[in-house]
């Protein structure tokens, strides 16, 4: 039988998107669903919720929720990554607070800036340990990695966990669409590249019928740009910068040192920048959780219709040999020469039998591989400070990560991360100076 191991299984309605796709995949039949989570009711809970979509579809694959992580594991074809380490209490209120004393604000902080670096230096442990486990018992298995920090986490899979990782994220898939809607384009028959970093990667091209879309698209931006509404930032990136990228203003407005600094205030409210954006997301779900879990968990009529997440697709082209176009997260193998051979790029890939064949870009335009670099140099250097346990690597990650050292100075910078590790105690591992 073969197997796919969800690790992280407790995210409840991320596993109903990924498991219950697969089990109304017909290519995958007979698979076994392997459930993995450190919080045991809501692994229960999980388990519970795929049985009844199982019993309402008629799937003939196997459920199976495991206490022991190595035997999860054991035998996977495909492992797939959820989880969160720290969660919103304690971590992600360490990460907000603290830098909020130094007067450095943020809106997502799971990506890049200071809260990126120091949730992708509690991550990255625990990732590696998956891949210990990984190599003893399925190492011939594909790692499929949804977990934020993306481009970080997938590049340590790859480089110092020895396990085949391909991160993905659904900002790709969502790019055009959901620009596309919001300025009144038809999607329809519209083709598009799109290639760069993770939640920094472009829109290269977009036409139809042969015709360049881009003209169109920015008469309209400037357009929609006179009212307020939630995607300003990217369209002033793309005014500025000539591409629209794929991750949201939100994001975007941490990731450069344009939008949110104390010095100009205004600019909060002229790009309608949502300030502590992840926390309140974190409180409205686990408040709206218990009305989630009676329509998910005590419902044996749940039913699950096939969603866009990438996932059962690309395995199920594994099984049949007929391709499926992703846009992954890969090593830069040469596929876009302008950028550095030690970052994860995001750029599309064909899935079949063979495993994952990502495409050659060449170079991005010149201004586009400047702004990634500038967020792939803090992701290099937060996993040189996970990988060798250095402390200096850590300061010198915050140091150049744009919005911290657009905010702050050296000093600041300093001690703020010396707060943070402390602040985070046993959610990291000890560090020498």
């Amino acid at each position: 039988m073969s197997k796919i191991t969800f690790m992280g299984a407790g995210s409840t309605v991320f596993a109903k998107n990924i498991l219950g796709d697969c089990m109304v995949t017909e290519a995958l039949q007979g698979y076994e669903l392997a459930l993995f989570d450190i919080d045991g009711e809501r692994l229960r809970d999980s388990e519970t919720m795929l049985n009844h979509i199982k019993n309402t579809v008629g799937s003939a694959c196997r459920i199976k929720a495991y206490s022991d992580r190595k035997e999860a594991l054991r035998g996977a074809k495909v492992v797939i990554n959820a989880i969160q380490v720290g969660g919103y209490d304690p971590c992600t209120i360490t990460d907000f607070e603290i830098p909020k004393k130094y007067g450095l604000r943020q809106t997502i902080a799971d990506t890049v800036g200071i809260g990126g670096i120091f949730r992708n230096l509690r991550t990255i442990p625990v990732v590696l340990d998956f891949a210990q486990d990984i190599r003893e018992v399925c190492p011939d298995a594909w790692f499929f990695n949804y977990t934020n920090p993306m481009a970080v986490l997938t590049n340590v899979l790859n480089t110092h966990g020895g396990v085949k990782t391909v991160g993905l994220c659904h900002s790709v898939q969502a790019c055009v669409p959901s620009m596309f809607r919001q300025l009144g384009i038809d999607p329809e028959g519209v083709q598009s590249k799109i290639a760069g970093i993770n939640h920094m990667a472009w829109l290269l091209e977009v036409t139809k019928d042969g015709k360049d879309l881009y003209p169109e698209i920015k008469r309209l931006a400037k357009e929609k740009q006179k009212e307020k509404h939630h995607d300003m930032v990217r369209f002033e990136l793309m005014f500025r910068f000539g591409y629209y990228v794929t991750e949201s203003s939100e994001h975007n407005a941490e990731y450069h040192p344009y939008f949110i600094k104390r010095n100009y205030p205004e600019l909060i409210e002229k790009f309608n920048i949502p300030l502590d954006e992840y926390p309140r997301r974190c409180v409205n779900q686990i408040a709206h959780w218990k009305n989630l879990r009676a329509e998910l968990v005590n419902n044996p009529q749940l039913e699950h219709k096939r969603s866009g997440e990438y996932a059962s697709y690309m395995i199920e082209a594994m099984e049949t040999n007929v391709p499926y176009k992703i846009g992954g997260n890969v090593m830069n193998t040469g596929l876009i020469t302008n950028l550095p051979k030690e970052a994860c790029v995001e750029v599309p890939c064909l899935v079949d039998a063979g495993g994952i064949t990502p495409t050659y870009i060449g170079d991005l335009p010149p201004q586009l591989a400047a702004l990634n670099r500038t967020n792939i140099n803090t992701q290099l250097l937060t996993i040189e400070a996970a990988v060798t346990r250095k402390k200096e690597h850590i300061y010198h990650a915050a140091l150049l990560d744009p919005h911290t050292s657009a905010e702050l100075s050296i000093d600041d910078i300093t001690a703020l991360c010396d707060e943070l590790i402390e602040a985070h105690g046993d959610w990291l591992p000890a560090y020498t100076s």
